[in-house]
């Protein structure tokens, strides 16, 4: 028995981009593009017609932002996941789609390869963090640390020397299996000490961990 294709949803306001994204997903035997769309508006309503497992999202669309998108999308159907697709110079968008439930982000000219796999890993429940972008975006996350200083917050977060590690590999872009092979664990070892991680560092998926933990000064990238 052959298995279940993820059904994506390509947006992209540039129409050889998004056809070309199109062609090379078609030829992907864990992939089926389910539909396509141009704008935010469009990119909506074929989210809610099709109701397809991913949306694979540009974030610089012409009317209404990625980062709005992906609040729509995920108020009206929690269960469709958003991957963004990105450029060097979103680093504050990319933290706004990721607040908004977003599931990762990939930069544009990312391989085929490393999309596919990103499609089926948030399709499954992972996250995705691209360490070349995690490492533009810690200049923002100082920033935003700097401007918070004069504020009393919470007290740093302990996670134990397995957590950290966990977390490290993440920060790498390392999928739960890899992580798992590396630290020769069961993937259920490694999904319960990012549970743990979670609860911790108060947040509820990978990226929203490694982005914490990387403000916290927990993890480098």
């Amino acid at each position: 028995m052959a298995a279940k294709k993820v059904r994506v949803l390509v947006v992209e306001d540039q129409p050889k981009l998004l056809k070309n994204l199109q062609k090379l997903l078609s030829k992907a035997p864990e992939v089926e593009v389910c539909g396509s769309a141009m704008t935010g508006q469009a990119a909506i309503a074929e989210a809610e017609k099709l109701r397809p497992e991913i949306l694979l999202l540009d974030l610089g669309l012409p009317d209404i932002d990625g980062i709005e998108v992906t609040k729509r999308v995920r108020a009206a159907d929690p269960k469709v996941e958003v991957l963004i697709f990105t450029v060097f110079d979103e680093e504050d968008k990319v933290l706004g789609a990721v607040k908004a439930g977003a599931g990762g982000y990939l930069l544009k000219g990312a391989p085929v390869e490393k999309i596919v796999e990103a499609i089926v890993e948030v399709s499954q429940g992972g996250s995705v963090i691209q360490p070349s972008l995690a490492r533009k975006l810690l200049t923002v996350f100082q920033t935003h640390a700097q401007a918070a200083s004069g504020v009393a917050g919470e007290p740093t977060p302990s996670l134990t020397p397995r957590e950290t590690e966990i977390l490290q590999l993440i920060a790498k872009g390392l999928s739960n299996a890899e992580a798992a092979g590396v630290l020769k664990l069961s993937r259920a070892t490694v999904r319960t000490h990012l549970e743990h991680i979670y609860a911790k560092l108060s947040v509820t998926n990978r990226v929203e961990a490694v982005t914490e933990g990387i403000r916290q000064g927990l993890i480098e990238v």
